[in-house]
């Protein structure tokens, strides 16, 4: 299953999302447009926004503000890349250049601040203090998980569930505010409401879990990202933590120097000790069972194409090689 073949059941909303997007990323300020054009137009799986329409039409949903927040969430999510990059140091994503690479640190947190304040701008427009709540949580939660990762990095000793904090609050947090959109706009009764923001928490989590699984083992040139790179910033993701607990002496002492000090000095060793303790098959195990969690939620949504296609997604999210 490819994302064009998910995406074909929204693939008229997704055009008209990407108009929306568009239309909003106009500033008179000309670096402004220069880098959020630069971001968007660099495309991404886009699986925030899918969500939004599929988790409206799961809702039965009938009307034009599916698009509008889903731009919202898409934006939301393209700030926290920005920001992202400039703390990570990232020269590449996507297979390009960051945007702090090409511009500057300054541009990119700045635009990234453009693209959050221009989100807000779009929430109010659809007159819902609903939807401001839930969006207004989400992004702060977001924040809470940047602060949390950062306080993680090079710390050897964090436990599974710290990490999963992490994943559920800086990445799981914005799936989830985007099903339960879907369930708002839909006006469905509030299991079902609660049941769209359960399949995007475990949804986001699986898909972050895969995420760092191709760290480790993903073709660059589908992935756009080096090799490594989490190693590199020292940030202790599942793979890591499942090594350092199953492997002998050696390689615990390797994956626990890596993490430590960072840089890619390591990452031969720390390949090695992957392999030799499953921890990414293990790490994909986990994620799966993430994705299981995500299907069984919805169970209480009436069946449609849309929820069919929202069980299809969370079997991507796992499956997926990019």
């Amino acid at each position: 299953m490819t994302l064009e073949a998910l995406y074909a059941l929204i693939a008229d909303d997704m055009r008209a999302v990407d108009a929306v997007v568009r239309a909003r990323l106009h500033s008179d300020v000309v670096l402004v447009r220069q880098v959020a054009e630069y971001i968007v137009a660099g495309g991404g799986k886009r699986m925030r926004p899918a969500l939004v329409l599929l988790a409206a039409g799961a809702a039965g949903y009938k009307g034009a503000h599916h698009h509008e927040l889903a731009a919202v969430v898409e934006f939301i999510h393209t700030a926290t890349l920005l920001h992202d990059d400039v703390v990570d140091e990232s020269a590449l994503r996507r297979g390009r250049d960051t945007a702090n690479a090409l511009f500057g640190n300054a541009a990119s947190v700045l635009v990234g601040d453009f693209l959050y304040s221009r989100a807000f701008q779009m929430m109010v427009g659809v007159g819902s203090m609903r939807v401001m709540e839930v969006l207004a949580d989400a992004t702060n939660v977001i924040a809470e998980g940047e602060v949390l990762q950062l306080m993680n990095c090079h710390n050897a000793d964090i436990e599974v569930e710290q990490y999963l904090q992490v994943i559920r609050y800086k990445t799981a947090k914005l799936f989830q505010a985007a099903g339960r959109l879907g369930g708002i706009l839909g006006g469905v009764p509030a299991e079902q409401e609660t049941a769209l923001a359960a399949y995007g928490m475990h949804l986001g989590t699986a898909f972050q879990l895969v995420d760092d699984v191709l760290d480790y083992s993903g073709d660059e040139a589908e992935t756009g990202k080096h090799l490594g790179d989490d190693l590199a910033e020292g940030k202790p993701t599942l793979p890591l933590i499942h090594a350092m607990r199953h492997g002998d002496i050696e390689q615990a002492a390797c994956v626990r120097r890596a993490i430590e000090q960072g840089g890619r000095e390591e990452l031969p060793g720390v390949l090695a000790a992957l392999r030799a303790t499953g921890a990414l098959e293990a790490a994909r195990g986990y994620a799966a069972k993430e994705a299981e969690n995500a299907i069984a939620a919805i169970d209480c949504v009436p069946d449609s194409i849309y929820k069919e296609t929202l069980i299809q997604f969370a079997s991507f999210a796992v499956a997926r090689r990019y």
